[in-house]
This record gives C-alpha cells, sequence and structure tokens, in this order.
C-alpha cells in the first residue's frame, strides 16, 4: 500500500480570547473545517513541511509564531486519493503547534475562509483528524 504524509501547524492565539484557527474548504467538499497542512517533499523535514505549508496557505511565516515543535501530534488512517487515481492509501498526518505572536492579515491560497474558533472543549468539529487533534492538544496545554 502507498504510504503519504501530510504535515502541518495548529495556530492558536491568546488574544482576544484562546482560540484556534480553522480553515474553511470548498463548501462542496466533504469535510468543511481543516487546519494548514499539507504534502512532505522529498529531502524535506516534517518541521520544514509544516511552516511551508503554513505560509503557503495563509501567509503565516516563522517570524509570526512561537512554534512549540514538544508538541506533536500524529494520526494515521486509510483515505483514498484522487491524486492517485482513488488508490487507497496509508495517510500520516503531522502537526505541531504555533502560537501567534501577533495579529496577521491572513492571506489564503487554498481555502474559501477561515473562522477563530474559540477554546471551549471538548469540541466537536470533524471526527477523523481535528477532535482527536484538539483532545490532544487539550492533555498537553491542561494537564
Amino acid at each position: 500500500m502507498r504510504k503519504t504524509k501530510s504535515c502541518g501547524v495548529i495556530v492558536m492565539r491568546k488574544q482576544p480570547q484562546i482560540g484556534f484557527l480553522l480553515m474553511l474548504k470548498n463548501p462542496k467538499s466533504k469535510h468543511i473545517y481543516d487546519i494548514p497542512k499539507g504534502h512532505i517533499e522529498f529531502g524535506e523535514d516534517e518541521v520544514s513541511c509544516a511552516l511551508r505549508e503554513l505560509s503557503e496557505e495563509t501567509g503565516i511565516a516563522l517570524k509570526d509564531i512561537d512554534l512549540d515543535t514538544n508538541f506533536r501530534y500524529t494520526e494515521s488512517y486509510h483515505t483514498r486519493y484522487k491524486r492517485f487515481k482513488g488508490e487507497k492509501v496509508e495517510k500520516t498526518l503531522v502537526i505541531f503547534l504555533g502560537w501567534l505572536k501577533h495579529e496577521v492579515d491572513l492571506k489564503l491560497t487554498e481555502h474559501s475562509g477561515y473562522q477563530w474558533m474559540n477554546w471551549n472543549p471538548p469540541h466537536r468539529i470533524q471526527k477523523k483528524t481535528i477532535n482527536p487533534l484538539l483532545a490532544h492538544l487539550e492533555k498537553y496545554l491542561f494537564i
């Protein structure tokens, strides 16, 4: 079975209240919300991939966040990929934590919008990836 890896950053902010950034996918998409992430490129490490994807999809640069690489969430699951003609693949998701240093103007390139969600667990947003990510993040931050 083909394997693929996707890396990203969950962006948190403290002001005006603690919350996190969600990207709105195309409304026709099966899963509406996502976080900035994308496929790792040849020769790229996970952190570099996550930061590149964050910058490409939102305009948020490393200088705009405090990256906490001690937080590393991973999830593996099987899915079908259009880019591989519907072939079933094993996908590994790797997510790091970034705290926004200051307000930024987002420059979206791959999503139809975004939303800052208030931190109010338990979160029920997207069962397969976002909910478990946020549950893991809650344990990391508050326990």
